[in-house]
């Protein structure tokens, strides 16, 4: 994996899926390999479940609050999905990727568009079921939603599988170790491009020059 004294910028890595795809699981299994990647927290107006802990699965907040954080501009990108505000502060991001981290955003795909338009050089990845009876089977099983909101955020899905086009790669969630193994080799195949090690290769050849001037 990289290691943290090398030279580079901060990447923006951004995982998208339909509803009950597991990409928050993915991303929590990725984690427990990658320590030096920040998990933005999103920010949400939507209640908070039974297993979701403030702070730490998301920003949970009245519609009022979250309402103010868009009129003051602290929202990287936010949407409203299936009745509730969803968003990703900006200060946080922006800091992490100013110190060369390397940071990962779980949005919806109005979210990632976003986030494409305002830095085109984020890596879009969406995570899909291996089929469509295995998304509706695991909202069923889940038991969070109701029967009507299972119907809006599957017919919500639909919509969103016909937005994979505006991604750069695409993972199939056959199991989460495979999915997370997938997501762990984008990452560090991008971490690994040509212009993104430029400054090593400077280095080297200063280094060689340096050898042929003693010799």
């Amino acid at each position: 994996m990289f290691k943290k004294n090398e030279e580079r910028k901060g990447l923006l890595f951004v995982v998208s899926g339909p509803s009950g795809v597991g990409k928050g699981t993915v991303i929590k299994e990725l984690m427990q390999r990658d320590p030096l990647l920040c998990l933005s927290i999103s920010m949400t107006s939507r209640s908070r479940r039974p297993n979701e802990v403030d702070g730490k699965d998301y920003f949970f907040v009245s519609e009022s609050e979250f309402l103010e954080h868009i009129e003051k501009d602290n929202l990287l990108e936010w949407a409203k999905v299936h009745g509730n505000y969803y968003g990703t502060p900006k200060d946080y991001v922006l800091k992490k990727l100013s110190e060369n981290n390397d940071v990962i955003l779980e949005i919806d795909t109005r979210g990632a568009s976003k986030i494409k338009s305002l830095y085109p050089d984020a890596i879009l990845i969406f995570i899909v079921p291996p089929r469509w009876c295995d998304l509706r089977l695991r909202l069923e099983t889940r038991s969070s939603e109701n029967f009507d909101e299972i119907k809006r955020r599957l017919s919500r899905s639909i919509e969103e599988i016909e937005e994979y086009f505006i991604y750069d790669y695409i993972i199939v969630n056959n199991s989460v170790i495979e999915a997370a193994s997938e997501l762990e080799c984008i990452i560090v195949a991008q971490r690994a491009r040509r212009e993104r090690r430029e400054d090593i290769i400077s280095k080297l050849r200063s280094e060689i020059q340096f050898g042929q001037e003693v010799i």
